[in-house]
């Protein structure tokens, strides 16, 4: 018997690191008689089929610190949201949910703003403005420059990490820029549509030194909101948590009130107004989808 880390599922294997070596291992029926599925990131017992053979089979999935379902994920300890600074151009309504969806789910996120190389004067200092206040910390790199990879290694070092992000954005570049080799395949942008082309198709945990892991999964266009209240959205954005209690009004959804605290805060520039309107934006909408 062997505990690993489940690194990839592929056609029915799992590819399990044990720190000895990667085992090609099958899943036991057991698992699907549980509804369980193994995911990348699970700790697990592997049993070997052979004492020579990196061959086995998966008999338990130890229990799980937390769990994603996109990207399908377990047992991280951070979120590195990668975006472009151009080509693609960022849809920061895609950054936002991805952040709702960590902080309901408590997992620390830190914000890479990848390809700074073609950001316009002022253009960095305008995203720390938007997301600082938030807590959220804010690094920028460009893979094909090699700026920011120490620092980018020194926040995943002793982690494990996942890494998400539109297509284009260039995680399978830094992936590569961080290992030193062409890890991942990469994709150029198209120039027609604005987007990246997707070439990662599967979530792979990827070791790139002892105890630091990273995450890279299929890149997004689109983010669905996760099923919540209205009312627990104000909780998914840290900088609106000291004023969530504050309110005239016990009930109040922080959108039109008299007396509500979280608008001033807005109104008053404690809150940045591009996070207070995509707040206002992901409510509306949340209230269709409960309406509809």
């Amino acid at each position: 018997m062997l505990e690993g880390r489940i690194l990839k599922g592929v056609g029915g294997f799992y590819y399990v690191y044990t720190g000895e070596g990667t085992y090609q291992c099958r899943a036991r029926g057991l698992f699907r008689k549980q509804s369980l599925k193994p995911l990348a990131g699970d700790e697990c017992i592997i049993e070997l089929t052979h004492t020579d053979d990196v061959e086995g089979n998966v008999t338990e999935i130890l229990p799980r610190r937390n769990s994603l379902v996109r990207p399908p994920v377990a047992n991280i300890d951070q979120a590195l949201v990668i975006f472009a600074a151009h080509s693609p151009e960022p849809v920061w309504s895609l950054l936002d949910r991805f952040l709702i969806m960590m902080e309901r789910a408590r997992i620390p996120s830190v914000i890479c703003i990848n390809k700074d190389d073609l950001a316009e004067e002022g253009e960095m200092e305008e995203m720390r403005r938007i997301y600082a206040p938030a807590g959220y910390r804010l690094i920028f790199t460009s893979a094909k420059e090699g700026t920011g990879m120490e620092e980018l290694m020194s926040i995943l070092t002793d982690r494990v990490t996942s890494v998400a992000g539109p297509s284009g954005a260039g995680k399978s570049s830094i992936i590569n820029a961080l290992t030193g080799r062409e890890l991942m395949e990469t994709g150029e942008v198209s120039r027609k549509l604005g987007r990246g082309r997707q070439t990662t198709r599967h979530t792979e945990l990827i070791c790139l030194k002892e105890n630091t892991f990273i995450f890279d999964s299929p890149g997004f266009s689109a983010m669905e909101l996760p099923k919540m209240e209205e009312a627990e959205l104000a909780g998914c954005f840290p900088e609106m948590r000291p004023y969530a209690g504050r309110c005239y009004y016990a009930d109040c959804t922080h959108t039109h009130e008299p007396g509500c605290s979280i608008r001033e805060a807005a109104d008053d520039g404690r809150i940045t107004r591009e996070r207070y309107d995509s707040y206002t934006d992901i409510f509306e909408e949340l209230n269709k989808l409960r309406r509809f």
